[in-house]
């Protein structure tokens, strides 16, 4: 068979057309029986490339993007998809009809995109995309409806065929039309997703192997290629719940805020307020859906928001060692340094929450030991600190770090997330020492309270260094 051929009578006889230097077999395409004009080439105008980024991609026509399909025969363009670099997004087609330049006719203009061969069959009464052997993707245009859109998600590489031809309706079917050249505005395009994934999602860069492609990323319980299913959708009161119970959850530290301030913790007190504050507008942007409010860029109010969270559980258990002032500074500095590295590398990592936990308790550990010891007595001395204050906390610290670890996934993290936030919070306050009692040892300097004031003599008068007549009080002292 030839490798180009064409009939001047139109598409209504022919089942396929291949294209020009693709040789196709019979048993692929099929033809009619009757083809009474002689061969000519129907020409394929090919496409331009230009590449702007990863899976996107503009296709531009010659002479375009208005193009015009000819009455007696189709219009037929050649987009080619290369391997590897376009098969890992979205080809996208659009065609928009020029009404103008219909000239009133009833007509309609139907295309068929294939890959391998330009394809497009009918008769007087139905247009198609397919044959017994070969499928494509139709669209059409007419003067009511004159906009058709068209996506495939990870096309097939190599060339395909977009085949145009304009068919006017009568009432015994369609037919060709006379003497009407109907003008397109053609787009041709890649993009890594579909419409950028829509409010509800976020269009992502994989790799699996040796793979490049993009996908959305869907929330709010919106699914689809382009996150457009809302069929297991969050209803806005849904989402206004969830972001409340994440934000308003913080508010149990206060309770903690105000233990810390009146035992005299500033420094753990502001450790707590940094964390309650960036963890409330860190959840407030984080959601999934439109209630969404964020202050500053939402990786800063993440990494602020885990830093906290784990800097109120270092403060809190060595607060609760009694070490020596200037190394508790210490070990709040060296934490507050060695966290922010940690989160640099894995953010969402288990032990970036339960390794400083474990030093920490251990070094409590060491500090109650040699207390225990040195005292020969346990530490802490009370039963009642046990009981109502330290077993209370360690029991709700635990049932925390197990929802956190086991139970937390994403269908319930709204309010398992919040339980955690309660649960942590509520822990502090009970693990919190105490005020730490004064040693009863005074100050060489310190002297009995008194009222009234002291009048301070110079030791030098008292030696006799000095003229008489010139001793003045130099200071005057509280007692």
């Amino acid at each position: 068979m030839p490798q180009s051929f064409g009939a001047a009578g139109g598409l209504a006889s022919l089942e396929g057309l291949p294209s020009p230097g693709i040789s196709v077999s019979a048993a692929n395409v099929s033809w009619a029986d009757a083809v009474t004009s002689p061969p000519s080439c129907w020409p394929i105008r090919p496409t331009l490339r230009n590449e702007l980024d990863t899976f996107s991609v503009h296709f531009y026509i010659f002479f375009g993007p208005n193009v015009s399909v000819p009455p007696d025969r189709p219009a037929v363009f050649s987009i080619n998809l290369l391997p590897v670099l376009d098969s890992g997004g979205v080809l996208n087609l659009e065609i928009r009809l020029n009404t103008s330049s219909a000239q009133g006719e009833n007509l309609t203009v139907f295309g068929c995109l294939n890959h391998g061969v330009p394809l497009i069959s009918g008769d007087n009464a139905t247009i198609s995309c397919q044959t017994e052997s070969l499928s494509g993707f139709a669209l059409s245009v007419n003067m009511t409806d004159p906009v058709n859109r068209l996506r495939i998600p990870y096309p097939q590489t190599g060339t395909w065929y977009l085949s145009l031809r304009t068919f006017c309706a009568t009432e015994q079917g369609w037919r060709p039309c006379s003497n009407v050249s109907v003008e397109l505005n053609l787009r041709t395009f890649l993009s890594p997703c579909i419409n950028e994934c829509g409010t509800y999602g976020q269009c992502k860069l994989l790799r699996t192997n040796n793979y490049l492609y993009a996908a959305c990323e869907c929330r709010a319980g919106w699914s689809g290629w382009g996150c457009t299913d809302n069929t297991q959708a969050f209803t806005y009161g849904f989402q206004l719940l969830s972001t409340l119970l994440l934000c308003l959850s913080n508010l149990m530290f206060l309770p903690p805020v105000l233990i810390a301030l009146r035992s005299h913790y500033l420094l753990e007190a502001s450790v707590y307020i940094f964390t309650m504050f960036f963890s409330t507008f860190y959840h407030a942007c984080d959601q999934p859906g439109i209630v969404v409010f964020c202050i500053m860029d939402y990786d800063v109010l993440q990494f602020c928001d885990f830093l906290g969270s784990l800097m109120s559980v270092w403060v809190t258990v060595i607060s609760m060692a009694r070490l020596h002032h200037v190394i508790k500074q210490v070990l709040y500095l060296l934490g507050a340094m060695l966290l922010s590295m940690a989160l640099q590398l894995d953010r969402h990592g288990l032990w970036n929450l339960l390794g400083p936990s474990l030093f920490a308790v251990g070094i409590m550990a060491v500090a109650w030991t040699f207390r225990t010891i040195r005292r020969r007595h346990c530490y802490p001395p009370t039963w009642k600190r046990w009981l109502f204050y330290l077993c209370p906390g360690t029991l709700i610290a635990s049932s925390a770090i197990a929802l956190y670890a086991f139970v937390e996934t994403e269908e319930n993290y709204f309010y398992i997330h919040s339980i955690w936030h309660m649960l942590i919070a509520g822990s502090v306050g009970f693990l919190l020492p105490p005020r730490a009692k004064p040693d009863g040892r005074v100050a060489p300097l310190s002297r009995r309270k008194g009222c009234g004031y002291q009048l301070c003599v110079n030791e030098q008068e008292e030696l006799g260094l000095v003229d008489p007549g010139s001793v003045s009080i130099n200071s005057i002292c509280t007692s």
